[in-house]
């Protein structure tokens, strides 16, 4: 992560000369805020699609900030913004399908409060495994649980996206009363949780374990996606789906305040899904972010919300209370 955090700044610090230079009297600056961390995955891609709206677009100017927070940070930017202003906000199904039914009162918005811009990226998170347990696959996984011994996940969060993919992973297997979920501050925290042998398994982004697994730290287990994983240094990795386990990509939704005129919207999205198709944006985050470029349409958002509800609702008696 040292390595991804350090081309991260030096794209942002490249970009602000650029971007200064872009700003004339038509040019409109759109503040993108990112409520996660500002070493994460979706930072930096942020900072990559700013340093490239300037290309894209004369009309609009993208710039990224990051803030360490969560859905609280989004009540703030809520609060202090209304329709048409030029503030864009990363939201995910945490916040529409997760945070609702575990803990309404923490969240003052719902999706009919945003109007939707274009889905960032889509990450299929992995699971890990300590190298002295032998799980390499899901069939290992089972043989594992079969022994009836309890086993720990490291997550971000006790409610994050990665805490339900494995409550409803070890749930539908039947193991759901032998799961103990271990919820850290951060993903990079979490992914690194199992190498240090502090849990028998995490769940992260494939970025975040790369590099313990090529340093022989991890095996991988499986990738929560319907199919095998096709490309990357996790290619052939097993997908829960093929087992007829339930799953959900992870998504970086950009969102805008609902009112916010069509107009606007419609040139939010065409400058995003220009950057998107840079040649260089998404080989990097192909083969260095190890994530997706995948455009989605309203009905796809609406779609994979359900999915997350329907699995929350599910497998919530699993998480730790």
């Amino acid at each position: 992560m040292k390595r991804l955090l350090q081309a991260a700044l030096l794209a942002a610090m490249l970009a602000v000369p650029v971007i200064l230079a872009a700003c004339g009297e038509k040019a409109v600056t759109w503040k993108v805020t990112c409520p996660w961390a500002p070493s994460g995955v979706a930072a930096m891609v942020s900072q990559k699609a700013a340093a490239l709206s300037v290309k894209y677009s004369k009309e609009i100017v993208l710039v990224a900030e990051a803030i360490r927070g969560d859905v609280a940070t989004v009540n703030t930017w809520m609060a202090k913004t209304k329709a048409n202003d030029p503030e864009l906000v990363f939201c995910n199904e945490g916040h529409f399908a997760i945070v609702p039914i575990l803990d309404p009162a923490k969240i003052q918005y719902g999706y009919k409060d945003v109007a939707f811009v274009e889905n960032l990226y889509s990450a299929i998170f992995v699971m890990s495994a300590q190298p002295a347990l032998g799980i390499k696959s899901i069939g290992d996984l089972k043989k594992f649980m079969d022994k009836g011994d309890t086993v720990s996940v490291a997550v971000n969060g006790a409610v994050s996206p990665e805490a339900f993919l494995a409550a409803a992973l070890f749930g539908a297997m039947g193991k759901g009363d032998k799961l103990k979920l271990v919820p850290y501050s951060s993903a990079a925290e979490a992914a690194q949780a199992v190498s240090r042998g502090e849990t028998n398994l995490a769940i992260s982004h494939q970025s975040q374990i790369l590099e313990t697994f090529q340093q022989g730290g991890v095996t991988m287990v499986c990738a929560f996606d319907g199919d095998n994983l096709k490309v990357g240094p996790f290619a052939g990795l097993e997908g829960v789906g093929k087992h007829g386990y339930p799953y959900f990509r992870n998504r970086c939704l950009v969102v805008a305040r609902a009112g916010t005129d069509n107009d606007k919207i419609q040139k939010l999205r065409k400058l995003y899904r220009d950057i998107l198709a840079d040649p260089e944006a998404s080989k990097w985050m192909r083969e260095t972010m190890l994530i997706e470029v995948d455009p989605m349409s309203e009905d796809d958002v609406q779609k994979h919300i359900a999915n997350v509800k329907s699995i929350v609702e599910k497998y919530q008696h699993l998480l730790p209370r």
